[in-house]
């Protein structure tokens, strides 16, 4: 029997695991636990497993980055 399916897009996620995103920022997933518990990071719960959105990783990073000194 031959399925017409055509082929699988790539669809961008939205959200990752926690490993994901520890893989995604390079850290472990236990620094990832470690930032969730002190509230620098808000991972989606409405799951299992907590989830985080790919903008909550850029929020993380974006206010928990500083300028470099040595910037011109």
């Amino acid at each position: 029997m031959i399925e017409n399916r055509a082929p699988q897009e790539s669809i961008p996620k939205l959200a990752l695991n926690r490993v994901e995103a520890a893989q995604a920022l390079g850290f472990s997933p236990a620094t990832i636990d470690r930032l969730t518990q002190r509230g620098l990071l808000r991972p989606c719960r409405a799951t299992y497993r907590p989830i985080y959105s790919v903008k909550e990783l850029e929020r993380f990073l974006k206010e928990n980055s500083k300028p470099s000194e040595w910037s011109i």
